[in-house]
């Protein structure tokens, strides 16, 4: 019944991207009191795109700070991230290509070596070179509706990305990915509902993985 629930769950999540985010200038599905074209724009011009750094791994005064610096295989399936495995320090933050990005306003997107994994950064921090992270502007990009569009951005980034070594795309071809914007108002509540859908979600595969445990507890000590 929980897997159930969280299935039916996905595919109404994947119904409304689907109406929601086309390639039109009006979605399929629109709620009530909206009725603006939604506008193409590049993601350079609705966002601040940010790339990482690395402070020297020789001097140990960069490093075991209080800063957060994230590597590409800390973002994975999570939607939030809220702390780094390696931190760095104030003085390893300025003598390196490091910066420092504003938490609750920031997207982490991975540029290189497994493109476009995303998270939303709850805490201040910093990545290393291996993101082209997304800053919304206030007023301008809702951080949860510019998150839902991450499955078709990340196609776009694939197609630009380039290299003999391992794909990679700059920070200026990230600059050109495009995507539709409707206003502010609209954007923040579709954002909201995606996001609700998700905590559903989350919610859902908690339970059923508290049930799968139980079970495998039970057929450890019921049966000989």
């Amino acid at each position: 019944l929980q897997q159930r629930k969280e299935k039916q769950l996905k595919l109404l999540k994947t119904a409304m991207l689907q109406t929601l985010f086309t390639k039109k200038n009006v979605p399929q599905l629109r709620f009530k009191g909206f009725t603006d074209t939604w506008k193409q724009r590049k993601l350079g011009e609705v966002t601040k795109i940010v790339s990482g750094g690395t402070p020297s791994t020789n001097i140990s005064k960069y490093w075991n700070g209080n800063i957060n610096w994230y590597s590409p295989t800390e973002i994975g399936n999570q939607t939030f991230v809220n702390s780094s495995k390696k931190k760095i320090t104030e003085l390893g933050l300025k003598e390196s290509s490091a910066k420092l990005l504003p938490g609750k306003k920031t997207i982490l997107f991975t540029s290189r070596a497994g493109i476009g994994d995303m998270a939303i950064m709850n805490t201040d921090g910093s990545t290393n070179q291996g993101f082209q992270s997304w800053v919304v502007k206030p007023h301008i990009t809702d951080i949860y509706f510019l998150y839902s569009l991450g499955s078709k951005l990340k196609k776009q980034a694939l197609r630009k990305a380039s290299g003999s070594t391992f794909l990679e795309i700059s920070n200026s071809e990230v600059k050109k990915l495009t995507l539709y914007l409707p206003g502010f108002k609209e954007q923040t509540i579709i954002g909201k509902i995606i996001e609700l859908i998700d905590k559903l979600i989350t919610f859902q595969q908690g339970k059923t993985n508290k049930l799968e445990s139980l079970k495998q507890f039970l057929l450890q000590n019921m049966f000989i």
